[in-house]
């Protein structure tokens, strides 16, 4: 019998595993391609899965709040049926409605000796949770008591990893220096305790590696804007009455971005250990922030490849999907460069952290008009003009004070040098 492997896929770089959030299928249901199977979440985005080929859905190894690492087979489809057959028996209900799994079914995948083990907790436990506890001889009673990060404090298999790795070791704090003291937070009456969500969880986490992994360095430079302010305010009118969209200044950012990065190749890289790899493409991410106060990041794809137009279109249409929650696996995966804009909230500088595994990130600040000293053919004026900071947060591993500030001072330079007579 001819059979296909649906996987759990990847949502993005440096997720391991997914939480399925809902089945719309059950097993024997008959699909057909593109049909909707299941509805994962990752820590940055939530996705439909489509069914890549018609047939029988003979086994779901996996159940609805399952978490579940990336490549593991979710689901088995028998591919001995043909299309035909598929679209007669795919009906409406299963197409539209959440499908759940039979109880008895439920009853039948789980090995019995892990349905004795458990059945004492009340907690929800995923199988790749339970394998590892029954592997590692931990019992029910210790993972009851075992500090979850999952959603509503679910226990994770990192938990449970976390746990084994500090087992049988003492929790006495080591010896302090003469004149430190230990850190402790004290909490209050009044204080509230706010726990963070999956999302933030997962960029606190992140941030941290990022730290440990690479030396950061930060350069500034100020750049006069000028040209380019008078430039767009010439132009975004009639940009927004010809595309239905905005022209805004991160759209130059990037393309001023993307053409240093052409310039200098070696900060469009990732290091593995003592290998520096060098990316081909030009993908550049664009921090946006959420209404719930998290951020994401969609991943503009070759961005050197596109007019100013262009980049403008996509950028927004990118923005408006990450907003909206509707980003799919390939808008956050392949990034090879990251721009956040700090002017978006007034401020005018900020010393980011890189976003692994890449070598830098643009922090853009605030646009301000204010005095400058102008030479001109009769000496030196002082006049208003639009200037900004930019400052560049690259790993010291491999790019050294003088390729990031020259990389930095080149990106200020496409932006001083802005055209003002150019066409859109």
């Amino acid at each position: 019998m001819p059979t296909f492997d649906i996987l759990a896929p990847k949502l993005g770089e440096s997720i391991l595993e997914v939480t399925i959030t809902k089945w719309f299928v059950k097993e024997n249901d008959i699909v057909k391609e593109d049909d909707m199977l299941f509805e994962v979440a990752s820590d940055k985005v939530d996705s439909e899965i489509p069914s890549p080929v018609a047939g029988k859905i003979i086994k779901l190894n996996y159940r609805e709040e399952d978490v579940v690492p990336v490549g593991e087979v979710v689901a088995i489809i028998d591919l001995n049926i043909n299309e035909s057959s598929a679209n007669e028996k795919k009906t409406k209900e299963t197409q539209i409605e959440i499908a759940t799994l039979d109880t008895s079914k439920e009853t039948q995948d789980i090995p019995k000796e892990k349905k004795s083990e458990f059945s004492s907790s009340n907690l929800f436990y995923s199988p790749l949770v339970k394998s590892i506890a029954k592997a590692e001889k931990i019992s029910i009673e210790v993972l009851d008591k075992i500090k979850g990060s999952g959603k509503n404090g679910r226990v994770r298999k990192q938990d449970v990893l976390t746990y084994i790795e500090n087992r049988g070791k003492t929790t006495e704090s080591p010896p302090l220096k003469e004149g430190h003291k230990p850190m402790e937070v004290i909490v209050a009456r009044e204080d509230k305790i706010v726990e963070m969500d999956r999302v933030r969880r997962i960029i606190a986490d992140h941030m941290v590696m990022s730290k440990k992994v690479s030396p950061h360095v930060t350069s500034v430079v100020e750049a006069d804007v000028t040209n380019l302010v008078n430039w767009r305010n010439k132009h975004k009118d009639a940009f927004y009455q010809r595309e239905k969209t905005k022209l805004t200044f991160t759209h130059m950012f990037v393309e001023a971005t993307a053409k240093s990065l052409c310039d200098f190749p070696l900060v469009n890289s990732s290091v593995d250990g003592y290998k520096i790899i060098m990316k081909k493409d030009i993908n550049i991410g664009m921090a946006v922030a959420l209404p719930t106060g998290n951020l994401i990041v969609p991943i503009l794809k070759k961005a050197d490849q596109k007019n100013l137009s262009g980049l403008a279109i996509n950028i927004n249409e990118l923005v408006d999907k990450a907003r909206a929650n509707k980003l799919q696996a390939d808008d956050l995966q392949g990034g090879t460069f990251t721009i956040t804009n700090f002017g978006t909230f007034r401020n005018i500088i900020g010393t980011p952290i890189i976003n692994q595994p890449q070598v830098a990130i643009l922090a853009t600040g605030s646009i301000e008009k204010k005095p400058a000293v102008v030479e001109t053919s009769h000496g030196d004026v002082i006049l208003p003009r639009h200037k900004m900071y930019l400052s560049l947060t690259y790993d010291h591993r491999i790019i050294d004070g003088m390729l990031g500030g020259q990389f930095l001072k080149r990106i200020a330079i496409y932006l001083e040098d802005f055209d003002v007579n150019r066409t859109i």
